[in-house]
């Protein structure tokens, strides 16, 4: 253990999306994607022998990646080194590797493959997300909670009414998700500047059969769409697309956990806590939001991590310049590896929500009274009083009694005040029923259920095949 280790591997994100990022799975499409190439082009005319082709299949996933890190010191260029490295496993197809390709042949259309896919993986946590916060937000629709603004105590919500808005946000990162994934455009057959004169060449200046290539070779891939026109590489602003996309889902996550940690300081709502999990090495009483805090710190990362593909992209030179190369190498990855993780952390969290409503309740009952006031002032000028008398005489109480809840930290006794004085004319019952919190949350839970049914449920529907992981942390 005597070389750096990149924390995202070892401790956080998924099996899967590390491999949709390995050198194997990155190699493996190199030799598919030449493999795909040299397949077209024998249909499509080209003199290239059946034996050819099958010694290229058979070595598609016998890589020696001993040889081929051996030839990339000797030429500093990884697309050659493969090249050399495919035809010494394969010596008959050697003559027909890469004919006509640029490196830019292999490593774009990887690069858009591992983009696609990785998309995919996200897509399936973000929907389990998705699920989780609907179950959350369908199960406390109903039950009234202190709102905040300003983290001021303000009118009360409902807790599903609150879970509703960390999902409104997730449900636009789905969209934008999804525009991405159905827009994305592969690279496909360029040559070296874009113009496919390589090409040109071998089909005897015939454009159609060049188009076809660049059609069959996108469709091979999954993909329904391929860039018209290119540089030697796609345009750069797909990769700023992407990392907006996962930015932007850092940003919901990291407001979910602003308000999950805020929650938790209350003591109204805590992420999961397990039995042999330690808060603290000092203080052995804690029970620290570690999770929403490894979120919020992952998500910090992510956001400032979309600043590069867009530098990157604003600063390319003509057709092609290689300023690009270490950054994607960095950028593209960890971003998507700590996305990955952040979901993984998130559906753990929803998994094991704890609420206390003894401690919500008290909170509300804490700062209701207030809230009552203008509902008081109401009906006791329905009853003959004068509103503005009325007005002055609970603004007393209430400057007293919040009087004794700072300065001597007793209970509000405010509607105790307002009981009590025989100025103000009101049906002390019918005052008791009135202060009760469910009348105080206007339509939250009318609004939980709508939009769970008409904007969640259709998406839920729609993915079901995606539902279900696996979010045990890793550490």
């Amino acid at each position: 253990m005597n070389t750096y280790q990149n924390p995202l591997e070892s401790r956080y994100c998924s099996d899967e999306m590390l491999y949709n990022f390995s050198p194997e799975k990155k190699f493996t499409t190199w030799r598919k994607l030449w493999l795909a190439l040299a397949e077209i082009q024998k249909e499509l005319g080209l003199d290239i022998s059946d034996e050819q082709i099958k010694e290229l299949r058979e070595q598609v996933s016998k890589i020696d990646f001993k040889k081929a890190d051996e030839y990339e010191k000797k030429f500093r260029h990884d697309v050659m080194a493969h090249v050399h490295a495919y035809g010494d496993a394969a010596p008959a197809a050697r003559p027909i590797i890469h004919l006509g390709a640029t490196s830019a042949f292999v490593g774009d259309n990887t690069d858009l493959i591992q983009i696609r896919d990785g998309f995919e993986l996200v897509k399936k946590k973000l929907i389990n997300v998705i699920k989780g916060l609907h179950s959350f937000a369908l199960k406390y629709k109903d039950h009234p909670t202190l709102g905040f603004t300003h983290f001021q105590p303000a009118q009360l919500t409902t807790i599903g009414k609150r879970a509703t808005l960390w999902l409104q946000s997730v449900l636009l990162d789905l969209e934008d998700l999804e525009y991405r994934l159905e827009t994305l455009r592969f690279r496909g057959v360029k040559g070296t500047t874009g113009t496919a004169a390589s090409f040109k060449e071998l089909f005897d200046g015939d454009f159609s059969k060049v188009k076809e290539l660049d059609r069959k070779l996108s469709e091979r891939f999954g993909f329904k769409k391929v860039f018209k026109v290119s540089g030697q590489t796609y345009d750069r602003k797909i990769d700023a697309q992407a990392l907006e996309v996962l930015s932007n889902i850092a940003q919901s996550a990291h407001k979910f956990t602003n308000d999950l940690r805020l929650l938790q300081s209350l003591k109204e709502i805590e992420e999961p806590f397990e039995k042999n999990q330690i808060g603290s090495s000092a203080m052995a009483y804690k029970r620290n939001p570690m999770r929403s805090e490894r979120i919020a710190s992952l998500a910090k990362f992510i956001i400032s991590l979309a600043t590069s593909p867009a530098m990157v992209a604003s600063t390319q030179w003509f057709e092609r310049t290689l300023d690009d190369s270490a950054n994607k190498r960095l950028s593209i990855p960890q971003a998507f590896l700590a996305v990955d993780a952040i979901l993984l952390i998130w559906n753990n969290i929803l998994d094991g929500l704890v609420v206390y409503p003894k401690m919500i309740e008290k909170h509300i009952n804490e700062e209701l009274p207030f809230m009552a006031t203008e509902y008081i002032i109401m009906e006791g000028v329905k009853n003959g009083g004068d509103r503005q008398e009325l007005h002055e005489i609970i603004r007393q109480h209430s400057m007293e009694a919040a009087k004794k809840v700072k300065m001597e930290g007793k209970p509000n006794d405010l509607i105790e005040r307002i009981i009590m004085d025989e100025k103000i004319n009101i049906d002390k019952e019918k005052l008791m029923k009135l202060i009760n919190p469910s009348n105080f949350i206007g339509f939250a839970p009318e609004q939980t259920e709508e939009f769970l049914d008409q904007e969640v449920n259709p998406i839920l529907l729609k993915y079901e095949h995606l539902l279900g992981i696996n979010s045990d942390l890793r550490v």
